[in-house]
This record gives C-alpha cells, sequence and structure tokens, in this order.
C-alpha cells in the first residue's frame, strides 16, 4: 500500500513539473515578453537556460549550443555594464523602429547587431543576433578572459555581503594585482628613463619632464588591465554598472593626464630643434604649439571621459558646432586675426629681430601672438598691428637682405683739377674694394652730376652684413677713409654757395671774359685738346 501511494505521491509530482514547464512561453508577443522572458530565467534563483534560450531565433544550433548562447548573451549584458530598464522596452505588438522602419527592437545603441524583430511566430532575438553573440562576447571579454567566467566560480559559492565569495576573491586579486603592477611599472619607467637620460647628460629632462610622465602612464596600462578583467566578476548588475563607468572614465581621464604631460617634452624637443634654426620665428611658434596641443588634449579627453561615463556626446558635438558657428560670426575679426597669425607662421614673411616697413609701420618685430603681431618702433614706442592686417599688406623685410645699400654723393669745389677728381674717384674706388664687408661685384663710383655749387661723385656700394649697427658702422669707416684721402689728395668738398658777380668796376678790368677768337681758331684749340688727350692715353695704355 505505501509503495503505491509513494508512486502515486512521484507521478503527481511529476505531472505537476511537467505541467509548469508546459505553461511556460513558447511565443512571444512584444518586445518586453522577449527580452523579460531572456532576462528572467537566467536569474540565480529561477535559472533555467532551456527557457530563457527560447527567446532566440533557432537556427542550426543544438539545445545545448543555443543555450550557451543565451547565457553569453546574457554575460555580455552584465560585463560591459549595459542595464536593461524594462519599463522602457516597448510592448506594443507592432512595434515599429523609426529609423529603419523594421520592426525591430535595438536594446543598446553600443551593440546595433543585438536587437530582437517580428518574424511569422513573433517576437525573437534575430538570427544576426545569434550569429554575432559569440564574436561580441569576445571583445567585452578580450585575451580570453571569458575563461575566467567558469574559473573563478570553483573558489566559492557562499554568500557575504551579498557577493559570492569567488567574487570577492577574485576583486582582492584584481586590486593586488593592480596595486603592484602600477607600483612595477612606475618604478621601472622611472629607473629606466632616469638611467638613460642621465647616461645622456639630461638630467633637467628626465627630472623636470619625463619623470612625470612615468605615474599617469603607469596608471593607464593598470586601469586598462582593469577594465579587462572586472566583467569577470559578474557583479550584480547595479554594481556592475557603475563600477564599469567608473573604470570607464578613469582610463582616459589618466591617458588626458598622460598625453598632457607628453606635450611638454615634445615642446621641449621642439625649443631644442628651434635654438638650432637662424628663423626666430620659430621660438615664438613652440609655445603657441604647446597651448594649442594642450587645449586639443583637454577637449580630447574631456569627449572621452564622456563617451566613458556613457554619455551620449553627439548632441553636445552638435550643439558646440551651432555655439562655435555663432560664435564665430560673433568674432570674425578674431578669427581673422588667428588665420592671420596661421599664415605668418606659414609663409614667414618676417621673423623675430626683423626690421620691416608696411604702410605706417616701421620698426623691429618682437612677438608674434596669435592676435596681433607686436613691433618695437624707432622711436621706442610698441605698435599692435592686427594679424589680419599685416598678413594681407605688401611687407618690406628689410632683415632679408643679402645686402645693404649706400648711396651718397660726394661733393667736391668747381676749382677741383680733373686729373685731381680722377685720381679722388680712383682712391675712394679702392676704399670699397679694401673693406672687408662690400660687395666687390657690384658698384659705381663715378664723376656723375654737375650740381648748383659743386661737382658731385657717386658713391653707390652694399654692404654684406646682418644688422644696422653693422651698416652704420661700415659707413663710418668708409666715410673715414674717403675723409682721409681726401685730406691727402687737397680735395675739397663744397657747400652749398651763392657767387655775387658785378660786371665792371670803375678803373678795373671787366670780369666777363673777351670772346675775340674766329671760330676757325676755336677749332683749333679743340683738336689740340683731343690730341693732347690721344697721346696721355697712348702713354698710359704703355705703361
Amino acid at each position: 500500500m505505501k509503495l503505491v501511494f509513494s508512486f502515486l505521491l512521484l507521478v503527481a509530482i511529476s505531472g505537476v513539473s511537467i505541467a509548469q514547464n508546459d505553461s511556460l512561453p513558447d511565443r512571444f508577443n512584444s518586445p518586453y515578453d522577449v527580452i523579460l522572458n531572456h532576462l528572467k530565467y537566467l536569474q540565480e534563483d529561477n535559472y533555467n537556460p532551456a527557457q530563457a534560450a527560447k527567446s532566440l531565433r533557432q537556427t542550426d544550433m543544438s539545445q545545448e549550443e543555443i543555450e550557451n548562447v543565451a547565457v553569453e548573451l546574457k554575460q555580455i549584458f552584465d560585463g560591459s555594464g549595459n542595464y536593461v530598464y524594462l519599463d522602457d522596452v516597448p510592448k506594443n505588438p507592432d512595434y515599429l523602429d523609426s529609423a529603419t522602419m523594421k520592426k525591430r527592437y535595438v536594446l543598446f545603441s553600443e551593440f546595433p547587431d543585438i536587437y530582437v524583430q517580428k518574424e511569422t511566430e513573433g517576437w525573437f532575438y534575430s538570427g544576426k543576433t545569434v550569429q554575432s553573440i559569440d564574436l561580441i562576447h569576445k571583445s567585452v571579454y578580450p585575451f580570453g578572459t571569458d575563461r575566467l567566467l567558469n574559473l573563478l566560480p570553483k573558489l566559492g559559492s557562499k554568500k557575504y555581503i551579498g557577493l559570492h565569495m569567488w567574487q570577492l576573491i577574485g576583486g582582492l586579486i584584481i586590486i593586488t594585482v593592480a596595486y603592484v603592477l602600477h607600483l612595477l611599472l612606475t618604478v621601472l619607467l622611472r629607473v629606466v628613463i632616469f638611467r638613460l637620460l642621465h647616461k645622456y647628460g639630461k638630467v633637467d629632462l628626465a627630472n623636470n619632464l619625463i619623470l612625470p610622465v612615468a605615474k599617469p602612464f603607469s596608471l593607464v596600462i593598470v586601469f586598462a588591465f582593469v577594465s579587462i578583467l572586472i566583467p569577470t566578476l559578474q557583479l550584480p548588475i547595479a554594481i556592475s554598472k557603475y563600477l564599469i563607468l567608473g573604470v570607464g572614465a578613469l582610463l582616459p581621464l589618466f591617458a588626458t593626464m598622460f598625453f598632457y604631460k607628453m606635450v611638454d617634452v615634445l615642446g621641449a624637443y621642439m625649443k631644442k630643434v628651434a635654438e638650432r634654426t637662424q628663423n626666430t620665428l620659430d621660438d615664438q611658434l613652440v609655445p603657441l604649439v604647446r597651448k594649442i596641443l594642450k587645449t586639443f588634449v583637454i577637449l580630447v579627453g574631456i569627449m572621452a571621459i564622456l563617451d566613458g561615463l556613457k554619455f551620449d556626446i553627439w548632441p553636445l558635438i552638435t550643439g558646440l558646432s551651432i555655439g562655435g558657428l555663432a560664435v564665430a560670426l560673433a568674432a570674425q575679426d578674431t578669427l581673422k586675426n588667428f588665420f592671420g597669425s596661421v599664415m605668418i607662421f606659414i609663409d614667414r614673411p618676417f621673423q623675430i629681430g626683423d626690421w620691416i616697413t608696411s604702410d605706417d609701420v616701421d620698426g623691429t618685430v618682437e612677438e608674434v601672438g596669435f592676435r596681433s603681431t607686436r613691433i618695437r618702433t624707432f622711436r621706442d614706442s610698441l605698435m599692435y598691428v592686427p594679424n589680419s592686417v599685416i598678413s594681407n599688406r605688401t611687407v618690406d623685410n628689410h632683415g632679408k637682405r643679402q645686402y645693404r645699400r649706400y648711396f651718397t654723393k660726394l661733393a667736391i669745389t668747381y676749382d677741383t683739377p680733373a686729373d685731381l677728381i680722377e685720381v679722388f674717384v680712383k682712391g675712394v674706388e679702392k676704399i670699397v674694394l679694401n673693406h672687408s664687408h662690400t660687395r666687390k661685384d657690384a658698384y659705381n663710383i663715378f664723376l656723375n652730376d654737375y650740381g648748383a655749387s659743386s661737382l658731385d661723385v657717386m658713391l653707390y656700394i652694399f654692404f654684406k652684413v646682418p644688422t644696422w649697427n653693422e651698416e652704420l658702422r661700415c659707413r663710418q669707416e668708409v666715410m673715414l677713409s674717403v675723409n682721409r684721402l681726401a685730406e691727402k689728395l687737397g680735395v675739397r668738398f663744397a657747400f652749398p654757395t651763392q657767387t655775387l658777380m658785378v660786371e665792371q668796376f670803375p678803373g678795373k678790368l671787366s670780369l666777363t671774359p673777351n670772346y675775340n677768337q674766329s671760330k676757325e681758331e676755336m677749332h683749333k684749340e679743340m683738336e689740340d685738346f683731343f690730341a693732347k688727350n690721344e697721346n696721355r692715353d697712348e702713354k698710359g695704355d704703355k705703361q
């Protein structure tokens, strides 16, 4: 009798179990139903992977394989920190995606290939989703860390403070390894970099620039390591979500700090390169480039941090674009000056220390900024010229001259004999040729003009000197040599004079010459003059 009763009880229990299994749904009428079924039957207190797998579109996989895929899909959600808010999932059987105009629902924009769609039999995770899960799972658990999902639970399943023993032990291991790795990397980088730079005598570079980079770089490596291992702990989604978001924000934060420090290293290198060039504009360009790079690093870092926090940055970027357009329209002059400075740095029409002339601008360039160029005038005042103005003007750069021209007239008196003038001109030419900073292949020194009160000797020469001070010194040397030559030869320099001539005084002969020669006699005098000149030239050639 007892045996029969036990048998009937067993059949009754089995019947209840079969009835309960038969009551589980096979078809789903909305995105909400299919997602609820998948997540509900993979919870610890309601674990039924066979039922959860019914939410997936059946393919040629075996039952065991489709169940593994269902579990992997849940692990993707947990490992990436994506929490499914069921209240936001549509319950409409005819839900239509406005982007694709298809009856499908994408759970997360991060995984566009994971979506549910309406089939003939009802709503299911699509066949494309089923095929993509393995690849997506490996991206969430890279470098073979997915194996830890099966190994870590063997450390113990008892629960303490809401977490399994294996989760607590795994978390402790990750923290310990991360701390030790940070110390090792920091010390190793400091020692290697310090010794390497000390070997080449770069002590200041090691202390001030390179060593500060070591700590943020090691933190980048450590948090990259942590971000890979945290998903393997399979923490409760409420904890996992914020922990993954925190690590996802800290990683770009330390990366931003690292690249910010690297800008200083790059700036020091550019400064060394600029010091080896003769163009002083490079020295002005280096700090400007460093500021631009630091601003760029900060902006990109902020975007990366927001992206790590899963903040939708596209509306922000769009807003910045629209705001940037409005600012650009309101600050056209500022932008013109900025692009003017860019053109100055690209074309390099002048450099720091050059003497330039442009319309009413005349002075020495002291600084080129983003907005204006600072010019020191010869009155020792400062002119701030907008870059948009000076970049569109004609600039006469006196600092680019290979030679500095010197032109003057040596005015000598009319009573200077012609032979003496000729000797004097040759002497001045020799002075120019003997000077160490004059151009020897281009000069003009000739008796050039009959002035109002003097005979004018043109002195047209070039100095090969880099600065105006050197030019003035060379001018003085040439002028003093010309004066000494004039003193030695007895050449007198003329000055503006007026002669008052009275034709005749009583008892005195008239000052007006008496031209009483005939035309034939005048011709004879001219012929004698040229004959004497020809004889003199022949004697000069023989000598």
